[in-house]
């Protein structure tokens, strides 16, 4: 074989070594990343975040050229994740699918969800639909990944091969596996949603911020998905500093808390805020409220909180068992029926949170049920429930 075949075999055009190949993979994966949670999840299915149109397409190139995903199919099957999460028509819960078929086979189910076509009409609304779009990207969406293909063996020769296949697994096992399946099944929890979504860590610089899943299922319109101190969101990074170049516009990010001494009764103000702010809310009563509650149970039965009632049924008081089987929620039930106290803050706090997720428009009946729940909550005589009520008529969105 002639060395110069030889070296174009190992090496392709560029030449690169073993760390120079590395490089590159970090550069692409770190790219096709961005370009699905900057572009199709920000900005396209969320309206969080505009980008310039030159960063825009180039974004929807690399997702044409690395994964063959079309954007109104993608945003569609994300879009009804949200509106169905948890249920029978969610496109990839492990509630309803098992942990085992989301985590190994993500890819065939976002397939299954593209051949729903009523659906994809119905939740893929707004997303590109010009010229190219149409002539290339959708027609001919497994085009992208044979040309990258035949781009790799050029520029690196037969590592680039090797190279391709890495990219074409990254998506597929990082958001279709890792996100949607364990990012529902494991991990810890900053809000008290209506689902099961968790945040896998506080920062995964290889996924762009899409470990952080609980937050944004708190905030799913928020461009910034980080919430605490202490957690990393590199896709707001990048966000950021596309914004100091004017290359991108944020319009939308989690409402700031803020809290208001000495509101005798809620007002409309408390009402909005809650509004906004209603897992938070869930979050603060379970831990400040519930929990206490739970361990003077505990204490007072001379036994560890763990020995009264195991971790998954403490998690069941939050959302009256729904991830439970039926014998393990009736057992709760009833479990909950033999002490007063703890009945007494469970019924309240699933009466807030029907309060704050009613589809009412009537903003003042709205207010009024409010304030006879704040009422109810200091006439208790439970202290934790009154000092929650306290520091809740105080809530406001921060300026």
């Amino acid at each position: 074989m002639p060395d110069a075949l030889l070296h174009f075999l190992t090496s392709g055009v560029t030449g690169l070594g073993w760390l120079g190949l590395l490089a590159v993979l970090l550069v692409f994966t770190q790219l096709t990343i961005f370009a699905v949670t900057l572009y199709l999840h920000r900005s396209q299915a969320h309206r969080g975040v505009d980008f310039h149109p030159a960063v825009s397409h180039f974004f929807r190139f690399w997702t044409w050229l690395t994964t063959s995903m079309i954007t109104r199919e993608w945003v569609a099957i994300h879009r009804k994740h949200h509106a169905k999460v948890e249920t029978e028509e969610d496109p990839h819960s492990p509630q309803t699918r098992g942990i085992a078929k989301v985590f190994w086979e993500g890819v065939e189910l976002y397939r299954e969800a593209r051949a729903d076509r009523a659906a994809i009409d119905q939740y893929g609304k707004g997303a590109p639909d010009d010229w190219i779009e149409r002539r290339l990207y959708t027609p001919h969406a497994n085009l992208g990944p044979s040309v990258l293909l035949f781009v790799n063996f050029g520029l690196f020769g037969l590592p680039g091969v090797a190279l391709w296949a890495i990219q074409m697994a990254w998506i597929p096992f990082w958001a279709a596996g890792v996100v949607n399946g364990l990012g529902h099944w494991w991990g810890y929890r900053n809000f008290e949603s209506a689902d099961t979504s968790t945040n896998l860590t506080p920062w995964a610089v290889w996924i762009g911020g899409e470990e952080l899943h609980n937050n944004h299922h708190a905030f799913p319109s928020s461009a910034r998905f980080s919430m605490r101190r202490w957690e990393l969101d590199i896709g707001w990074a990048a966000i950021k500093g596309l914004e100091k170049l004017g290359l991108a516009r944020v319009l939308r990010v989690a409402p700031s808390l803020d809290i208001r001494p000495n509101i005798a009764v809620p007002d409309t103000e408390t009402l909005r805020a809650l509004l906004s702010h209603r897992f938070l809310a869930m979050t603060d009563y379970q831990r400040n409220v519930l929990v206490p509650a739970l361990r003077e149970e505990a204490a007072a039965a001379g036994a560890r909180l763990r020995q009264l009632l195991p971790r998954r049924m403490r998690k069941g008081l939050v959302d009256d068992g729904r991830w439970l089987g039926p014998d393990a929620r009736e057992q709760l039930r009833a479990w909950v029926a033999q002490r007063p106290r703890i009945q007494s803050l469970v019924e309240h706090r699933a009466r807030l949170a029907a309060l704050l997720e009613a589809r009412s428009h009537d903003a003042a009946e709205r207010l009024r049920q409010l304030q006879a729940w704040c009422h109810e909550a200091e006439a208790s005589g439970i202290r934790a429930l009154q000092e929650y009520s306290m520091r809740l008529k105080g809530y406001a969105l921060a300026h």
